[in-house]
């Protein structure tokens, strides 16, 4: 059998032995060349998925899909990314002697590993992250195509999660944090916590006024595998929003160690200024790993043990290591709920594809909706002008970058499109298809769940939803806005209309009672001019205009 090769009926092919960097590196194999065969998903590159399992003279299966890379307008970015990091991967497995089968197909996964499970029996796989991967896999796992395995990549098994949290709403961070804290013996001595307390996020809070200097993101070096991606993306995408430039991301085993390094050089500054934003630097103190991590290139559990060992302070220490958690906290909940299918919550159904031209469907599911939001979402976050500069900055990193940091898309980017009663589903969407690190595990739970209350209170007690004033004390963006922060800056009036719309829904809510009460006691005249504010602003917006200040003396004089 280790004479006769792997054939494949188009439109599935063979990488090794065609042109170009990666065919021409790979070698050929067969089916006998490997014992049993593996398939490593996308986001399940590296090799301590192989070494999780007990089988020897493994070879493995990486698939390229076109078809799941034009399921969404994907910035190009992302999926430059991706498909390089999975290349050099291949190559990596190569290196140490493990037979790697490349393929390319026009067809979904599913039915690309039927036709390897023919010529080579069962193989074997992991559980996805994702849940859309999962369901596309589902009748080939039941039908024994596919040998499925346990997942090696999270830090905590569900048992924390249901032990701590539960299986039902409301689900609360902080049980969890403090279970795995203890279960794990991090930042604790004695079965407490090093320090005296659990949280250092009120030291976590502050604005970046220059100093310390702010690092300067690294830059790495393309080889001939990142330039074919390029290219490729630049054929076969190109219709797709954003760019393409590998010099920006770490793609090889080498650069991610680069990357690693500079994470942990950032981490001493980084608890401080996790909530700053500042347009001389994007990213600041954070590590910019959450792609690396999300694809497994680097394993959540090195990176933990690389910040507890560093000398950074402690705030900066449990900082970080509250977002991996919190990474593990907002995957358990989207696997037990089914992607919230299970909740009972409002509904609404809603325009998939986030208005890019080419990609907008109607969609027969219903999505949460606890608000029952149903504005469309702006052109502005596909890189029209607002005229709000904190939202243009914000979606100018995301054009550029595929990327910005957590307060930008929490207080801004979902801020924003949450005051203006955008569907949550449309702004999901477009945050899953324009960062480089979103997937539908962890992008569903923080849009729905947390920067747009889609979910009511299953997530979050209450709206992360703020006015100017938060945007002018810990970013920069107002000093260069057209709009003065208290005196003709729309935020503020959009933020009481908000509240003033929704007042039924938070009703009974005791996190939401000061702000009701303030909303109340507001003279009729501001609340008809909040509303106003938010109809002026909205119209503008969703006919694609940038929204102007309004004449000196006359807040209803918009231009």
């Amino acid at each position: 059998m280790g004479e006769v090769g792997f054939s494949f009926a188009p439109p599935t092919v063979q990488v090794a032995g065609r042109k170009g960097a990666l065919g021409q590196s790979l070698r050929l194999v067969t089916p006998g060349d490997a014992d049993d065969w593996v398939w490593l998903a996308y986001d399940q590159l590296n090799i301590a998925f192989l070494e999780s399992l007990d089988l020897n003279n493994i070879g493995v299966v990486l698939i390229e899909s076109s078809s799941k890379a034009k399921r969404r307008p994907y910035h190009q970015q992302k999926l430059g990314v991706l498909l390089a990091n999975q290349r050099h991967f291949a190559l990596e497995l190569q290196s140490k002697g493990i037979p790697v089968l490349y393929l390319l197909s026009t067809s979904n996964y599913g039915a690309v590993l039927a036709e390897v499970s023919q010529a080579c029996g069962p193989v074997h796989c992991f559980v996805h992250a994702e849940r859309e991967l999962r369901k596309e896999v589902e009748t080939h796992l039941q039908l024994g195509a596919l040998v499925e395995h346990e997942h090696p990549g999270w830090l905590t098994p569900q048992s924390w999660f249901l032990e701590s949290v539960g299986a039902q709403p409301p689900f609360r961070m902080d049980a969890f944090y403090r279970k795995v804290r203890q279960h794990t013996g991090w930042m604790m001595e004695n079965g407490k916590p090093v320090g005296g307390k659990y949280s250092y996020d009120a030291e976590n809070r502050f604005p970046w006024k220059g100093e310390p200097a702010a690092p300067v993101a690294p830059v790495y070096e393309a080889d001939d595998i990142d330039r074919e991606v390029e290219a490729l993306v630049k054929s076969h995408y190109g219709e797709h929003p954003g760019s393409v430039d590998l010099s920006a991301q770490p793609t090889s085993a080498k650069q991610i160690d680069k990357a690693l390094q500079f994470a942990l050089d950032c981490l001493p500054n980084f608890g401080t200024y996790e909530d700053a934003m500042s347009e001389k630097s994007r990213g600041l103190f954070h590590s910019r790993l959450a792609t690396l991590v999300n694809l497994h290139r680097l394993m959540p559990r090195r990176l933990v043990e690389a910040a507890l060992a560093s000398k950074a302070p402690i705030n900066s220490v449990e900082g970080f290591v509250r977002q991996m958690i919190w990474r593990e906290y907002v995957h358990h909940i989207h696997e037990i709920t089914d992607g919230f299918r299970t909740l009972t919550v409002n509904r609404s159904t809603g325009v998939r594809g986030a208005r890019w031209e080419g990609f907008a469907l109607d969609d027969e599911e219903t999505h949460a909706n606890h608000l029952s939001q149903s504005n469309p979402l702006p052109q502005a976050y596909w890189g029209g002008t607002s005229g709000l500069r904190c939202l243009d900055a914000s979606v100018e990193s995301v054009m550029e970058d595929g990327w910005t940091h957590h307060i930008p898309r929490l207080m801004v980017l979902s801020n924003i499109a949450n005051l203006l009663d955008v569907n949550p589903r449309e702004l999901t969407d477009w945050f899953h298809a324009a960062f480089i690190d979103a997937y539908d595990w962890v992008v569903e739970p923080n849009v729905l769940g947390m920067g747009t209350f889609a979910l009511g209170t299953a997530m979050m007690t209450k709206p992360y939803v703020a006015g100017s004033a938060y945007i002018n004390r810990m970013s920069d963006h107002c000093k260069s806005c057209q709009f003065h922060h208290k005196k003709t800056c729309p935020m503020t009036r959009l933020y009481w209309a908000y509240l003033n719309r929704h007042s039924e829904a938070f009703a009974g809510n005791h996190r939401m009672a000061i702000a009701l009460k303030n909303v109340a006691r507001r003279a009729d005249e501001e609340k008809v001019l909040d509303a106003e504010t938010f109809e002026h602003v909205r119209d503008t917006l969703l006919a694609g205009k940038e929204f102007r200040p309004p004449s000196e003396g006359d807040l209803r004089s918009w231009s």
